[in-house]
């Protein structure tokens, strides 16, 4: 009975971990995505720095 009781445990165990990765690898992606569109933003905003000095000069 004990051993029954253990793997009714041990495959919610598993369970719990696996739903807990595949949300950790949803937000790695979110994370990702994020990153990647500040990137995009700061080389925007660093080309229109460039092009505003530019003017001055």
């Amino acid at each position: 009975r004990q051993a029954a009781i253990d793997r009714l445990k041990m495959e919610n165990d598993y369970q719990v971990n696996l739903k807990a990765e595949l949300q950790i690898r949803h937000l790695n992606q979110r994370i990702d995505t994020i990153m990647k569109y500040q990137w995009q933003t700061l080389q925007n905003l660093s080309q229109n720095q460039q092009k505003i000095l530019d003017l001055l000069k």
